[in-house]
C-alpha cells in the first residue's frame, strides 16, 4: 500500500551556519484522514521523562512502510546507505501548560547525540497549534551537538543558566538570552519535517495556544525516529 501522496510537494532547506537540510514536504500522506482516524482509536500516556504531552504507537507495519517509500529521498539528502530503521514512531499531542512545563521542556533539545539519528515529524493539526523550530547556543554557535561537543554544549548551558536564570514557564518562541533561533516551520496541516535528531530543535508553541488532550482537537503529529543502535 502506498502510504505516501505522489504529488506532494518536497523541497530541502539548508538552515543556519551549519547549512543543515531539513525536507519539507507538504501534502504528504495520501490519506490523512485514515492516520487521524487511527490516532483517535490509540490508546495514550505519558512515555519518556522530557515529552509535554501524551503519546501512542503507530502500528509497526505502518511506520515501516513509511520508512521504506522515504528512504531514497533521505538516503540522498543525508548521505546515508544504508537509511536507519525505525527505532520509535508515535502518535503525540502535546498537553502540558506553559505554567506546568520542568526547566528542560522550556530549552532547545536534541533527541540523541548520534548524526545519523533522523526524526521524521508529520503534523496532523494546523497552523493555529504552532510549528517547529530550530536554535543555536549563543555561546558556543552550536547548532547540532554530538558526544564530541556535548561537554561544551552542557558547560555552555550550565554557565547561562547561572547568568541569566532559568527560562520562564512558557514554551520557547524566539530568540532568548541563550539561544537563537536559526528557523521556524509551521505546522500545516499534512506537512513533514524530517531531520537531523541532534539538530537544537523545539516545538514553536504561543501563549495562550489550547493544548488539549483530545486526538480529534490537540496538537496532534507523527513522530518517528530512525535509528540503528549499535550492537
Amino acid at each position: 500500500m502506498t502510504l505516501l501522496n505522489p504529488h506532494a510537494a518536497v523541497r530541502v532547506e539548508h538552515q543556519g551556519s551549519e547549512a543543515q537540510p531539513v525536507i519539507v514536504i507538504d501534502d504528504m500522506l495520501a490519506a490523512p484522514e485514515r492516520w487521524r482516524d487511527l490516532a483517535a482509536q490509540a490508546a495514550y500516556r505519558q512515555i519518556g521523562p522530557h515529552y509535554p504531552g501524551l503519546r501512542a504507537l503507530v502500528p509497526a507495519a505502518a511506520a515501516i512502510e513509511m520508512r521504506v517509500e522515504l528512504a531514497a529521498l533521505i538516503g540522498d539528502t543525508f548521505a546515508l546507505a544504508p537509511v536507519p530503521q525505525v527505532f520509535e514512531c508515535y502518535f503525540s499531542i502535546v498537553t502540558t501548560p506553559p505554567e506546568a512545563l520542568a526547566p528542560i521542556q522550556r530549552l532547545p533539545h536534541v533527541d540523541g547525540l548520534e548524526p545519523d539519528r533522523l526524526a521524521i515529524l508529520i503534523y496532523l493539526s494546523g497552523a493555529d497549534q504552532g510549528g517547529t523550530a530550530f536554535y543555536r547556543q549563543r555561546k558556543t554557535g552550536f547548532e547540532t551537538v554530538d558526544a564530541a561537543r556535548f561537554p561544551a554544549f552542557d558547560a555552555a548551558l550550565r554557565t547561562g543558566v547561572a547568568e541569566h536564570g532559568l527560562p520562564p514557564a512558557a514554551y520557547i518562541a524566539g530568540d532568548t538570552p541563550l539561544y537563537e533561533q536559526i528557523a521556524a516551520y509551521e505546522a500545516r496541516p499534512n506537512r513533514a519535517l524530517i531531520y537531523r535528531s541532534h539538530a537544537l530543535h523545539c516545538a514553536h508553541i504561543a501563549a495562550g495556544t489550547l493544548l488539549p488532550a483530545d486526538p480529534q482537537t490537540g496538537r496532534l503529529s507523527i513522530n518517528s525516529f530512525l535509528f540503528d543502535p549499535p550492537r
